[in-house]
């Protein structure tokens, strides 16, 4: 018998199980008849209970497998086990297919035999699909060849790999699998950290992408398209990345040889140019010289002087195009020689006007000159330099109309020269500008070739400039708005040879001069640390001297000067880390530290400046002005916050 509470009990579970619309559970009975129908049987089967209740659960199978006897030997399976499970394709009333979980329970009576079946079943097509559709595409991922696509975990190492990876990179499953992917990188871009910012960088914006050189397990090298992408799960942790590579390397080699062709066909195109230009340019003197031969020879050699004239102004221009044709030749061959002495700037651009006097008479041009008379020194090959100017000026003259204004001018910093020649000519386009140091690079001109030249004195002017350890820029707001061509060169500082009379003069006068100060000079040739210091002496100063890095640190701990002459090229210990660590040292930081070094390029003065450095020269060192130089060096030193 049931009481009231288990006939109530009994209504709650009948009416929980009619609510459930995510299950279809219904009870069968001995035949597999149904006998119940809840609200998910029929959202998930499509039959009304009228329809469905007292027909076969056979109605639900596809029919291959009625044919073959499934659903008696489910059945028959509950009733010996208790529980028949599986997963598989069902059909619902419209005749489409699902795939579901179907759990079939045997009822039993309290005597133990079986009374029924309880049937719940569960629509799980969309996880099929999604499981199917992982599936296809991890045999997809597997399957490719041309492209190595893999998984990362977290830290950067090696999860899965597919066929196109080890096509590709040349490492089976086994060999790479839990190894991190710096494997596939030079060894440069390991050691500067490439890997570890291409994870953080896809990381925080969720992508990485780059071309580089890769690197396969035989150790050759190819070119490679990278992508890189984060993986987070749903809470949006981050659980590893993806990695897709694709093997460029035929595509970059044509693309090189594209460029390669592209860059060959340019050259030939300015090499007939080049002939072309050339020959136009010979011809135009060569006709008044024939003409000029011809009258000289009607007049058999009386009354010519302006036939003379004429063909020494036109031989003078033949001989500059060939000048500047055996110069561009020398230069592509390296083949340049230097007689370099030192010389006073000034007296070199003094030099270079008087070439072009000539020239800017005749366009009645204003030449306005700002260059000291001395103490500018370089050490150059002074007939080169004069070339140098001479074409810089030359060219500020032809292409600046008549009436024109050309500025020349000349200043200096403690280790630089710096020569500006500007003008307010027709200037240079902006296409022009970046190429205007090409050999046989020019302006557009017109069929009369107004401006002549060959495209070759600029290109020879940045190459004798760079010999000389300096550099040439040019600068234009655009057509018809003038140029400025700059030329820094690297100053000379001299230590004169003392002869044994001026000694005392010199260091009597040395003892009238300012406050005495405290100089550390550091240098390993003996010879010169050791003049260094007798001037720095007979000017007054108290001086120590140490011939390496160590010594130097050493007499640093204890003896803290006014002023550091610290050369760069130290043994054992550069001069640029005497200066990191003398930085470091209490009290230092506002010491002035001047670097002696024979290198005088712009990268050798950053580098010194990085060091620590407080400024750069170029040996030797000027001793005329060694004593301005100490004070101006110590007092910018002091000046220092």
């Amino acid at each position: 018998m049931t009481g009231p509470r288990d006939e109530q009990e009994e209504r709650r579970f009948r009416l929980l199980v009619e609510s459930v619309t995510d299950y279809a559970i219904f009870i069968l009975d001995l035949q597999g008849r149904v006998t119940t129908w809840n609200a998910g049987a029929e959202r998930i089967k499509g039959y009304a209970a009228s329809e469905i209740i007292g027909q076969h659960f056979s109605k639900f199978y596809p029919r291959e497998e009625i044919e073959g006897g499934k659903c008696e030997r489910a059945l028959e399976e509950a009733s010996r086990a208790g529980r028949f499970e599986e997963e598989g394709w069902r059909i619902r009333k419209d005749g489409t297919r699902f795939w579901a979980n179907v759990v079939i329970t045997a009822l039993r009576n309290r005597d133990g035999t079986v009374g029924g079946f309880a049937k719940v079943t569960r629509d799980l097509s969309e996880r099929r699909a999604a499981e199917e559709e992982a599936r296809r595409f991890r045999l997809l991922v597997e399957s490719v060849k041309d492209y190595a696509i893999f998984i990362l975990g977290p830290g950067g190492h090696v999860a899965t790999w597919n066929a196109g990876a080890e096509r590709i990179k040349g490492y089976c499953p086994s060999e790479i699998i839990g190894q991190h992917f710096s494997k596939f990188y030079p060894r440069k871009d390991v050691e500067e950290g490439k890997c570890e910012r291409e994870l953080d960088e896809a990381s925080s914006v969720g992508r990485f992408e780059e071309e580089g050189w890769r690197v396969r397990k035989d150790g050759t090298r190819f070119w490679a398209n990278v992508v890189i992408t984060a993986l987070r799960n749903q809470d949006g942790a981050l659980v590893g990345f993806a990695k897709v590579t694709r093997d460029l390397t035929e595509r970059k080699a044509a693309e090189e040889e594209r460029v390669r062709l592209a860059e060959a066909h340019e050259a030939e195109r300015r090499n007939q140019e080049f002939l072309a230009i050339m020959g136009h340019e010979m011809r135009n003197p060569l006709a008044p010289m024939v003409t000029a031969v011809h009258r000289i020879r009607l007049r058999r050699g009386r009354d010519c002087d302006e036939e003379i004239a004429v063909l020494g102004r036109q031989l003078g221009h033949m001989k500059r195009l060939v000048d500047d044709i055996l110069d561009a030749s020398r230069f592509l061959r390296s083949d340049v020689r230097l007689n370099r002495n030192v010389v006073e700037i000034g007296d070199v651009l003094a030099n270079a006007v008087d070439v072009v006097a000539s020239l800017l008479d005749e366009k009645r041009h204003k030449l306005a000159i700002d260059v000291p008379k001395s103490d500018l020194l370089v050490e150059v090959d002074a007939a080169r330099m004069v070339q140098v100017f001479g074409n810089l000026l030359n060219n500020a003259a032809k292409y600046t109309n008549e009436n024109g204004v050309i500025t020349l001018s000349a200043t200096a910093s403690l280790d630089q020269v710096t020569v500006t020649i500007a003008d307010n000519g027709i200037g240079i386009q902006a296409d022009v500008l970046p190429r205007v140091f090409e050999l046989f690079t020019q302006a557009e001109q017109g069929i009369d070739r107004r401006y002549g030249g060959l495209g070759i004195g600029l290109a020879v002017v940045k190459r004798l400039v760079a010999n000389h350890g300096g550099d040439v820029t040019a600068e234009s707001a655009g057509a018809n708005r003038g140029s400025r061509f700059t030329v820094r060169l690297p100053r000379y500082v001299r230590i004169p040879a003392f002869d044994a009379d001026p000694a005392p003069a010199i260091a009597q006068t040395a003892l009238s001069h300012g406050p005495a100060h405290r100089i550390l000079v550091v240098d390993d040739n003996s010879d010169g640390a050791d003049m260094l210091r007798d001037c720095l002496v007979d000017l007054g100063h108290e001086v120590r001297i140490a011939y390496d890095g160590l010594e130097a640190l050493e007499i640093a701990g204890g003896f803290l000067p006014a002023l550091v002459f610290l050369d760069v090229g130290l043994p054992e210990l550069s001069g640029y880390e005497v200066a990191q660590r003398m930085r470091r040292l209490p009290g230092w930081t506002r010491v002035p530290i001047v670097a002696l070094t024979g290198y005088a390029r712009d990268s050798d003065r950053a580098l010194a400046l990085e060091a620590g450095f407080s400024s750069h020269m170029t040996k030797p060192i000027d001793v005329e002005r060694l004593r301005p130089l100490v004070d101006d060096l110590i007092r910018d030193g002091a000046a220092k916050p």
